[in-house]
Order: C-alpha cells, then structure tokens, then sequence
C-alpha cells in the first residue's frame, strides 16, 4: 500500500450523534457512567428518610445511626456530583465537535504506508502508524485509540471505504504492537 487512500466521509451531526449519544451516554443521571451512583445515591436517600421518620423510636445512644446513614448518603451525592459533572462535560466536549462536523465542507481520512491524517476542513492531525494502540470496530462504527483518538461512523462512508477502512487499521493498528 505505497499510494495514499482518500476516504471522504459525510459529516452529517445526525449519524455522530446516534453513535455517540446511544445508550443513555448522554443523560446526566442514567448514563452507563452514573446509572449505579445515581440508583445508590436514591436508595440511600429514601434509607436516611426513613430512618429520620423513625427517628423518636431510636434511643439516644441509636442516634449515631442517623448520623451515619447521613454521612453515607452524603459521600454518595459527592460521588454522583462527580459523575455527573464527567459526563457533563464529555457531553459539552462532544457537542462542540459536533458543532464543527456541522459546519465543515470537507472531512477527509488520508492514509498510505506510513501516516494516517484526518482533515477536517484544513485543519490536519496526522500520525504515525505507531501512533495508535488499539482499534475497536462494531457493526455502527470503527474506534482509534492513540495519539489522536476517532470514531468513524458506518453511515458516514461506503461500504467499500468502510471495509477498506476497517481492513487497513486492524492491519496497520495490530503489526504496530
């Protein structure tokens, strides 16, 4: 593969999006990231409220109990704050390149035996194949981890360029390790 290959890809928001935001990714509270913290944080909400309720039952030497259920359900909040506030802003960085994809005339992949460059409206970043550590391709979508990292959706190209694409990279990605 001496000759460079040009994949052109579209850059329609709408099939970024349906890639990036599956899954709940893009909820606050429900994503795969804070799901668990959000479903902990309620149950020790709705323990500590009901404890509170029951709280003239308790005996004064019992009270410590209040105080540490509180103190649980208090680190869980902080938790899912901190959760919340990842996801926020993954969602902030990805809106903004999103942004960009719409406004963009030209979003090209170049590659040869070489280098691999991405080129969204003059604006380049190449890299050496060497560069990349691994590469995950599903049936939507073909993800780069590396220097640079990408995720190519299926529906942006053609079959063929997929294929290619696809092809070359886990070539490419896998004699590199």
């Amino acid at each position: 593969m001496n000759e460079e290959k040009v994949i052109t890809l579209k850059p329609d928001r709408k099939i970024f999006e349906d890639i990036y935001f599956s899954g709940n990714q893009g909820s606050l509270l429900f994503s795969p990231t804070t799901k668990g913290k959000t479903i902990t944080t309620i149950a020790a909400a709705v323990i500590v409220f009901i404890v509170f309720l029951l709280k003239d039952l308790l005996s004064k030497e019992s009270f410590g109990v209040l105080y540490f259920l509180s103190f649980i359900f208090l680190l869980c909040a902080v938790f899912l704050s901190v959760s919340v506030n990842k996801v926020s802003r993954w969602k902030k960085q990805v809106n903004r390149y999103l942004s960009v994809l719409e406004r963009c005339t030209i979003y090209e992949i170049r590659f040869d035996k070489n280098f691999f460059t991405v080129n969204i409206d003059g604006e380049k970043e190449t890299s050496e194949w060497k560069d990349f550590e691994s590469i995950d391709s599903t049936h939507d979508f073909i993800s780069l981890e590396g220097k640079y990292s990408y995720m190519f959706p299926r529906k942006a190209m053609s079959e063929k360029e997929y294929s290619l694409l696809k092809n070359t990279l886990k070539e490419k990605v896998k004699t590199n390790q």
